[in-house]
């Protein structure tokens, strides 16, 4: 077996907890738009490449020793930018291919008015930009066929962790309580995305995953919980109906569901962080709530 080379299109949040989590320490390689945040790349394992709709030599070099690929860009209405600049490189130009891992979303299942969804329920995306998910990972599952090489879809729900949650919103003032009777949503850590993407690429095992908590829960009690941690009044309740809400935001409370994780776990992952209130807990107690640094939850230093 050849030694494994990880590339990660769209070396964001997740691909970040991913690449920090690279115990085997096997070669990442991750695009961005931006050279400004190659040294934040550097800093979390990755070696940076710039992707900003075209395929440098570098980056071309890259993919065709890669074994391993990670897809974190979201379609746009030309389609998958990824496919779009890459699809013939990738079926090619990379010779040592053998798993592709596509990070999608769990709105393509769309509203299911509060019931439980799984991989095998109907997708039924209201926004636009879940349709266009939905047409982004026929296109991958097609190419994994084509190839016969694996392509596992990630379906993810609300992203949190580090620097990205309810502890460092009450801290800077974002926080807010809306309520919308029996909305709910699920929630996933970042390190959790990283451990199930390892599992998959290790044992290159291809499929739908809905890579998700084990706790729908309404969006006010995540933020009241950790007000309860912080030991600060939550912020008070506001009605969803005259809450001031971009349309993005008003559109992911068009959806309510319950999403079910069996896939993964039948596949042997087991969750860090089950539910919201285990991963704040650890957060505060370990203090790197705000960017990742430990440091003690009372002093902020």
């Amino acid at each position: 077996m050849s030694e494994r080379r990880f590339l990660i299109f769209g070396a964001g949040y997740s691909g970040k907890a991913f690449a920090r989590a690279n115990e085997r320490r096997a070669p990442v390689f991750g695009t961005t738009r931006a050279p400004e945040k190659f040294e934040a790349l550097r800093s979390a394992g990755i070696e940076p490449l710039q992707f900003d709709g075209a395929l440098s030599p570098e980056l071309s070099d890259a993919l065709a020793r890669t074994t391993h690929l990670i897809v974190s860009i979201a379609p746009d209405e030309a389609g998958d930018p990824v496919l779009n600049v890459a699809g013939e490189t990738i079926r090619n130009k990379m010779p040592a291919l053998e798993w592709i891992g596509y990070l999608s979303t769990v709105g393509v299942y769309g509203d299911h008015g509060g019931a439980w969804v799984d991989e095998t329920s109907d997708c039924r995306p209201v926004s636009e930009r879940s349709v266009m998910r939905v047409a982004a990972e026929r296109e991958w599952l097609t190419l994994g066929r084509e190839l016969g090489k694996p392509v596992a879809i990630l379906r993810l729900s609300g992203i949190y962790g580090p620097g990205r949650n309810a502890l460092a919103n009450l801290e800077d003032g974002t926080a807010r309580r809306l309520v919308k009777p029996g909305q709910v949503f699920n929630r996933i850590h970042c390190d959790d995305i990283a451990g199930a993407l390892r599992l998959l690429a290790d044992n290159n095992l291809g499929g739908i995953f809905n890579v998700t908590d084990d706790e729908p829960a309404p969006p006010q009690d995540v933020v009241a919980d950790a007000a309860g941690l912080m030991g600060v009044e939550p912020p008070p309740e506001i009605a969803f109906e005259t809450a001031q809400l971009s349309p993005m935001a008003r559109s992911f409370y068009g959806e309510n569901k319950r999403v079910a994780n069996n896939a993964i776990k039948a596949a042997g992952y087991r969750f860090r962080f089950p539910n919201y209130r285990v991963a704040l807990e650890r957060m505060w107690a370990e203090g790197n709530w705000r960017d990742g640094e430990p440091r003690s939850p009372m002093k902020g230093t």
